[in-house]
């Protein structure tokens, strides 16, 4: 185990901050990808469906699963970088605003602002 403090008598515990996103933004997330899977899979089944004759019943099927697939990943591609610009957002704004990356200075009067260019 790790060498962490005994946590001392008559304290009360506090709560470790967490990354995790709020849970509603967890259950819409999950939502938007289960209704991407259904649409991906109703297009698949449906641009297999157009172009066979007969009873394909396997290859619509298959073409389902793979349109499902591919929109439900490509949506939870989509809500995994959406939940982290939240977070980091929310990052941000708990510490008050950004700062500014390391080895740039601001400028000493704020109002100075860059000419445009003299044009002939």
């Amino acid at each position: 185990m790790a060498d962490t403090p005994p946590p001392t008598p008559g304290a009360e515990p506090t709560a470790a901050p967490t990354a995790l996103p709020p849970v509603a933004a967890r259950i819409i997330a999950f939502v938007a990808i289960v209704l991407a899977g259904a649409a991906g899979g109703f297009i698949g089944w449906a641009f297999v469906d157009l172009q066979t004759e007969g009873d394909a019943t396997v290859a619509t099927a298959l073409g389902g699963l793979v349109g499902a697939a591919l929109a439900a990943v490509g949506v939870g591609v989509v809500t995994v970088l959406a939940l982290r610009a939240m977070n980091e957002w929310r990052t941000l704004q708990a510490r008050g605003g950004p700062t500014p990356p390391a080895g740039r200075q601001r400028r000493a009067d704020p109002r100075a602002t860059r000419q445009p260019p003299r044009v002939r």
